[in-house]
């Protein structure tokens, strides 16, 4: 550090940090601020190098730590860069280059050394190192400020009240990261943290105020992915005399930022996409992460009621009383970013945050007459889902299965048609309605997932989104038709082939084969009866659905069984868990092919052709007591349209078997089907989420934060992957 360029290998012997950690107090107007803050050194460009510079700062801090009681340096380096941040916005007004240089300088080696604190010691005592200050032996200063409240005050206001040009741009994306790191003690607890004084700060106190402020500028910078400034002279112009030391050191430490800007700089970062801007992708991250903080005792979370109430600024209604931290923003921008931006967790994340709950929002992208926009990414996530984390395909399921609640969404995507979806590989589609490719890449998503993951939750809303759509199904392309035909048809097989190898007779009867296959064995009862317990209820919450009831049948299920063998015997097979999951998604699909009949059988002949191609296995379920129920409007039907295919003659072109079918929707009475209740899921939350996204969201940081490393072995909050 200081007037000279530094290596990240050197910087433990730097004669200014050196001093600065040492046993001598510093004032705060001592000219040694000034040349500590005037550095320039290679920024990290790779993991290797950003943990060198974490393990040099962590040398710095020892000695710091042990002198810091005394001399209070900590305290006076934090006074020098508040003192300074009072004077940035009129320095960015008269472009007063090296001062915010020197502004972002101090603001970087407070974030260092801060980072390293949060991951050494208690809040309690990083709160008390910020209360140090100079003295004599034997005395005490009381001095009552709270200077780490006021340094994350000053960063809020950084944030909200700089302006955004070329000479500020790296500032304020420092100072994001400086606050995505004074929360970032979540990342050293096995728990989540309900209770810190980071969030104390956040959420009473002079912070509290600029709480809409800073979620619409978090927002803001989201929206418009305003890329670094490119290297070069025009960040610190070059004076006519050549310029001078001083501006040397400046047109390095620019380039130095561009460089980490432009090539990453994070661990594990290999496979993300090349990332434009670096403002963007912290604002979101500190943004998500605000929301997603918990609530105090007695005070919610101010950054999520404001995320959950914002407006669209065309909308001229007032705000209610009772709903604090309001402000408005585009929609239309808004939109539009989201739906550029899907490649990444982060923005899925955000997708899903604002769809659940805002409402505001939520009813302005399902009046959008070009939802294609939004659908076509999220389907491609899920198209992909062997590229992608569990989480994000989860995320991207849950947007589908809430877009999916709405029946105006499930009507118009069949009214879309897109021509030529060139990432959909398995056939050339040259023209589709978006509603058919949904079903395809859903009934995909299904697939890959019971032959590879086995989520049982991933296939659930998978089929829980289809069963929304069903009632509106409209003109289902052939392809589509057909496989959800034919992947039901799969199961069938499945099912016949299970049944067997649990309950043939003619197998070896051992003990336990003998207790599989008694007609009067309750576990049989209950294996039967799963699909209908777990799917057959329309209940709202498809957690509740499944974990409670599908978990309680399973477990009784497999305890009789298991209740009738000797120690001795060996395992029980997992036919029966097999069965039982085959047997719910059967049901499922069945449901899903009959409410298509039920409410839309003339506006799709291409399914009930296909689903005379494969009567043959349908008929042999009509008496399953499983499926008996739902099984009689499509027995029905077959039957039906089997009937007018024969009195047609025998050999049909499928252009003739489609006309028939056509002219047969009119003539089959309507009255004669049985009506069930509408198949709608409705996607809830589990109770304690923050559970789940507090580590999903500490996850995207750690791997997608610009310029930001974590040593992975004190990492507790989630499971870091093995090298």
């Amino acid at each position: 550090m200081g007037s000279n360029s530094s290596k990240i290998s050197d910087l433990p012997k730097n004669e200014y940090l050196k001093r600065l950690s040492g046993p001598e107090a510093i004032s705060e107007n001592d000219p040694f601020w000034n040349q500590l803050f005037s550095f320039s050194f290679s920024a990290p460009t790779s993991s290797t190098e950003l943990k060198l510079l974490e393990e040099a700062t962590i040398s710095v801090c020892k000695s710091l730590v042990e002198n810091n009681p005394r001399t209070g340096n900590l305290a006076a380096l934090t006074k020098v860069f508040l003192a300074r941040t009072r004077e940035l916005r009129l320095s960015a007004e008269c472009q007063n280059h090296i001062f915010i240089w020197q502004t972002h300088n101090a603001l970087f080696i407070i974030c260092c050394l801060l980072k390293v604190f949060i991951c050494e010691m208690s809040e309690e005592e990083l709160q008390l190192h910020f209360t140090y200050e100079e003295k004599l032996p034997g005395t005490y200063s009381s001095d009552s400020e709270d200077l780490l409240e006021e340094l994350l005050c000053s960063l809020i206001q950084l944030i909200t009240d700089t302006p955004l040009l070329d000479i500020t741009y790296e500032i304020s994306v420092e100072a994001i990261s400086a606050m995505i790191v004074f929360l970032s003690c979540q990342l050293f607890h096995k728990e989540v943290l309900r209770q810190s004084i980071s969030h104390k700060y956040l959420m009473q106190g002079p912070c509290l105020p600029y709480t809409s402020k800073l979620v619409k500028t978090l927002l803001y910078n989201f929206i418009r992915q305003e890329k670094p400034p490119p290297p070069g002279t025009h960040v610190f112009p070059q004076q006519s005399d050549g310029g001078g030391l001083l501006y040397g050191l400046a047109s390095g430490v620019a380039t130095g930022l561009w460089t980490v800007f432009t090539l990453g700089g994070v661990g594990s970062k290999a496979a993300s996409p090349e990332l434009t801007s670096p403002l963007a992708n912290q604002s979101l991250l500190l943004l998500l992460v605000l929301v997603n903080l918990t609530d105090a005792p007695d005070i919610p979370n101010p950054y999520r009621q404001a995320v959950t109430s914002f407006k669209n600024t065309q909308d001229s209604s007032p705000f209610p009383s009772s709903v604090p931290h309001t402000f408005q923003i585009n929609f239309n921008s808004l939109y539009t970013t989201l739906c550029e931006q899907q490649t990444s967790d982060q923005a899925t994340l955000l997708l899903y945050t604002l769809l659940h709950q805002n409402a505001n929002v939520r009813t302005y992208m399902l009046a959008r007459t070009d939802m294609e926009n939004l659908v076509l990414p999220i389907l491609e996530i899920l198209y992909h889902v062997e590229e992608r984390n569990s989480h994000h395909v989860y995320m991207a399921l849950i947007i589908l299965l809430i877009l999916t609640e709405d029946d105006g969404f499930n009507r118009s995507i069949h009214e879309v048609i897109l021509k030529n979806i060139t990432w959909y590989s398995e056939r050339v589609l040259t023209e589709i309605s978006l509603g058919s490719l949904l079903i395809l890449v859903v009934i995909r998503t299904i697939q890959y997932n019971m032959t590879r993951t086995r989520d049982k939750y991933l296939h659930t809303n998978c089929l829980a989104a289809l069963a929304n759509m069903s009632a509106q199904f409209r003109s289902l392309h052939q392809y589509a038709a057909q496989r959800i035909i034919s992947y039901t048809c799969r199961h069938l097989r499945r099912c016949v082939y299970l049944s067997d190898r649990l309950y043939s007779p003619r197998s070896p009867r051992s003990a336990r084969q003998r207790c599989l296959s008694a007609p009067s064995d309750s576990g049989e009862e209950l294996l039967s009866l799963t699909c209908s317990h777990i799917l057959r209820s329309y209940a709202s919450s498809l957690f509740s659905l499944l974990s409670k009831k599908h978990n309680k049948v399973l477990e009784q299920a497999t305890q009789s069984l298991r209740g009738s063998l000797s120690s001795s015997d060996v395992p029980l097979p997992d036919y029966a868990q097999d069965l039982s999951v085959i047997e719910e998604v059967i049901r499922m699909m069945l449901e899903i092919i009959n409410s298509c009949l039920t409410n839309s059988l003339h506006h799709n002949p291409n399914l009930v052709y296909a689903l005379l191609y494969k009567r043959d296995l349908f008929e042999q379920f009509r008496t399953h007591p499983s499926f008996q129920d739902i099984m009689q409007n499509i027995d029905l039907v077959i039957s039906f349209f089997s009937s007018r295919l024969l009195q047609s003659g025998a050999e049909l072109s499928v252009e003739r078997v489609l006309e028939i079918i056509k002219q047969g929707v009119v003539a089959l009475p309507k009255d004669r089907l049985k009506k069930f209740p509408e198949l709608k899921f409705k996607y809830v939350e589990e109770e304690q989420p923050e559970e789940f996204f507090i580590p999903y969201v500490w996850s995207l940081v750690y791997n997608s934060a610009v310029g930001l490393y974590w040593n992975p072995q004190d990492i507790q909050l989630f499971a870091m992957d093995s090298d």
